[in-house]
């Protein structure tokens, strides 16, 4: 009996915590489902920027070495357009890298791989050579682990 004499004089009370504490829960629940929202529209920014430099490569013909296994950057050293196709590409994935350190996008699987892949091409890895330097140490750090991976 003694606890409904305490809750019938402390009724207001009890109620607001409840509201308090409720309040609290919706508004985590909103958050969560806020950041979920956020890191989809990140990707998918991010996305629409590769594509649109990735399309680039595609409409000029003076930038298919690039992909090339076998280019000879000693025989045809990189051009300029080269150079610039490439250095857009290094910076998007540094804003990427840092997107992902942030958790600000969703988790992309098979990105360790990609890198890999894009620095071992030898325009690119001469590019990267010459602009690592300008890059932050973090980025860099992981751009030399995914080129080290296996």
């Amino acid at each position: 009996m003694e606890i409904w004499g305490w809750a019938s004089q402390n009724w207001f009370n009890l109620f607001s915590t409840v509201g308090i504490i409720g309040s609290l829960w919706f508004a985590a629940i909103a958050l969560r489902s806020e950041t979920k929202t956020r890191r989809i529209a990140n990707l998918l920014t991010i996305t629409a920027n590769h594509r649109e430099i990735w399309k680039e490569f595609l409409n000029n013909p003076k930038l298919a070495r690039v992909r090339d296994a076998n280019a000879d950057t000693i025989k045809q050293p990189v051009t300029e357009a080269e150079r610039v196709f490439v250095t857009f590409v290094i910076l998007h994935m540094s804003s990427v890298f840092h997107a992902m350190s942030d958790q600000l996008v969703v988790k992309v699987e098979g990105l360790r791989r990609d890198v890999a892949q894009f620095f071992s091409l030898p325009i690119t890895r001469e590019v990267w050579e010459k602009i690592k330097v300008l890059q932050n140490d973090e980025f860099v750090a992981f751009v030399e682990s995914c080129r080290n991976w296996k």
